[in-house]
């Protein structure tokens, strides 16, 4: 399948690119500087660009079949739409380009997966540290449900760096209101790249964690 991963450069997006490319897929990894990604493969396209372009988005979205993105930021400690103004340019290239299928990571915690980051995130570190991102990831996940593509919102428990361990649990009610669950990257990446071919979660926003 032909697949534009963005946030192809951050912890989630090199993964999907890395076990994309192992699982045969044409991967087109889109991306502001292709220093960040590093290694080539004859499967492999690197497109340089913003998502905030829509002119360099929409030449990369050409020819793909599906998007997954791993859209991130480290700009916390303001009020900014780069996650959801970023995913309605997704959305807006997918149509036109006439892609279906959508792959996007958020986070527990946000939607009706409220709380289920644990104390530690519910009480402290998302209203203290980062209430504008997760207020963004909120408005991010409205413009995917109101899309109108195949979508599948995948909401993931703390990121780690560990390895795959192809054990973990994933649905609507994932997660703990008090303790805080992990999950790596790589598993993370693993399952998004499953819902390619699996319409479980079609028009669904599964939790998943370790």
């Amino acid at each position: 399948m032909r697949i534009l991963v963005v946030g192809a450069t951050g912890g989630t997006g090199r993964e999907i690119v890395r076990q994309g490319l192992e699982r045969g897929h044409e991967v087109t990894a889109f991306v502001r500087n292709p220093q960040r990604l590093g290694g080539e493969h004859e499967r492999l396209r690197v497109a340089v660009g913003d998502v905030r372009s829509p002119p360099t988005l929409r030449a990369a979205m050409a020819g793909q079949e599906a998007v997954l993105s791993a859209l991130g930021h480290k700009r916390w400690h303001y009020p900014n739409d780069i996650l959801s103004g970023g995913t309605r340019a997704i959305v807006e290239a997918m149509r036109e380009a006439g892609a279906r299928r959508f792959v996007c990571e958020t986070s527990l915690g946000v939607g009706d997966s409220i709380g289920r980051l644990g104390l530690y995130y519910t009480l402290f570190t998302i209203p203290f540290i980062l209430p504008f991102y997760y207020w963004d990831k909120g408005r991010q996940e409205r413009v995917v449900r109101e899309s109108g593509l195949d979508w599948t919102i995948v909401r993931p428990a703390a990121l780690t760096n560990g390895p795959a361990r192809g054990r973990y649990r994933h649905g609507p009610r994932v997660g703990s209101y008090v303790l805080t669950r992990r999950i790596s990257r790589a598993d993370v990446a693993a399952f998004m790249l499953d819902q390619l071919d699996d319409a479980t979660y079609l028009h669904a926003a599964p939790g998943l964690a370790g």
